[in-house]
Parts: structure tokens; sequence; C-alpha cells
């Protein structure tokens, strides 16, 4: 977040429009950016390794994720080592199981050991963030990323579950917490208030952020406006 909201949280980016992760690093309000496979398949990338290259050409001093796709952890193991070596700006995503269920921690463990900085990923129970705090090394930076709005979905409040996450993690210094898959500008002070150390924003969030502390008199004025607007443009009559 910008300086001067109180804020403590950094905000990252989460998509694969390369455009607009040129656009959000040049007005310099995110401190760093994820993607996914998903995001990467909505965005229309076709060559993995050609769209890692090309971000990191492009974003040189700020961290970006990019995740692991295989199923299996041998594989998953060397893609994360190919990974690790397009840049020193690079985190490294490890789903927290596979699609089979099994467990990455033996894996996450490994790599952590060797140095890798990891985000590791789809975390949504506390039983894996304690798992994860246990697994990762004390002296390498690490993402825990766990899906603060997924839980929403479920109709679950996830602020309870991300205060006590923030506490397993607090006796590791380089581990951040991180909230994923935000829904709304709101989740930001949230986030924030739950002792998170990131979190991520789609760039239609991102859009909103002029919205902060806006007068919600000027904003009632403007809402009325646009369906004044819309009525007249559409032609409605009775």
């Amino acid at each position: 977040m910008k300086s001067g909201n109180g804020l403590n949280i950094k905000l990252f980016a989460d998509g694969a429009d390369i455009n607009a992760m040129k656009d959000a690093y040049r007005e310099g309000v995110v401190k760093g950016f994820t993607t996914n496979p998903t995001l990467m398949k909505k965005a229309g990338v076709s060559d993995y390794k050609a769209f890692a290259k090309a971000a990191l050409a492009e974003i040189t001093d700020m961290p970006i994720s990019f995740e692991v796709f295989s199923d299996e952890f041998d594989q998953m193991e060397r893609e994360a080592r190919e990974i690790a070596s397009w840049g020193s700006n690079v985190n490294i995503k490890i789903p927290i199981t596979n699609t089979k269920g099994n467990s990455s921690i033996p894996l996450i463990k490994k790599l952590s050991a060797d140095g890798l900085a990891l985000n590791i990923t789809a975390i949504l129970t506390l039983d894996q963030v304690k798992a994860v705090g246990d697994a990762i090394s004390p002296e390498v930076n690490t993402i825990v990323s766990v899906f603060a709005g997924r839980v929403a979905d479920t109709g679950r409040d996830p602020i309870p579950m991300m205060k006590e996450a923030a506490d397993i993690l607090s006796t590791n210094k380089k581990a951040e917490l991180l909230w994923a898959s935000s829904r709304e500008l709101l989740n930001i002070f949230q986030a924030d208030a739950c002792g998170c150390h990131i979190i991520t924003a789609t760039p239609d969030i991102l859009k909103k952020l002029s919205m902060v502390n806006r007068d919600l008199g000027d904003l009632s004025l403007d809402t009325v406006r646009m369906f004044y607007n819309d009525a007249q443009s559409a032609g409605y009559s009775i």
C-alpha cells in the first residue's frame, strides 16, 4: 500500500497479464507479484517459461511467484529448481498437497533447507499452516499463502483463522503470511489488522484503491447519477 494510510501490509498484484503487471510495477502501488497456472491460462499464456522470463525482464527488484504444475513430487522438485534459476527475486509456489491429497511437506522441507525461496499455496486449514511453519527454514524467506477468500466462500469468517495463522508463524522472522484470494478492497484492511504481511489483489481491486477514504456523500451522489445516466442512455420510459 502507499504510504500515509497507516497500513503495514504489502500489496502484491495477482494475475498473469504482462501489460497489467508492467502497469502496476510502474505505478509503484504494489510490492510484488503472484501468478498461478489458472491465471496464466486465463490470460492466454501458452509458453510458461517465456512468460516468466518476460515478466522477470520487466520486474527485477520485486518478488514474483511462479508455481510448479506437476502432480508427482519428483517432478515438482525438478520444476522448482528450474524456476529458482530464473531470477533472484523468484518465489517458487508449491501447493500444500498434490491432487491426490498427499502432503507436500517433505518436499517443502527439502527445498527450504536447500535455500530456495518458496511460496506455499492453497492452504486452507490451520493444521496446514502449522505443518508449513515446522517445515520451513528460519534462514530462508518463505511466503505462506492462506486462501482467506476461499474460506469466506464457505460461509466462515476467515479473520480468526488468519489471526491464529499469524501467531503460529510469528516465531519465524523469515516467514510472511499472505492473505490470498481477496474478494474486495476491505480485505486489505482486514488482512492488515490480522497481522498478515502480504495480501494479493486482482487488477479490479487495484483499480479501487482511489476509493479509499472517499466521502460517502459524494459516492452516493455519483451512484444516483450513474443510475440516471444509464436509464437515459437506455431510453427507458414508463
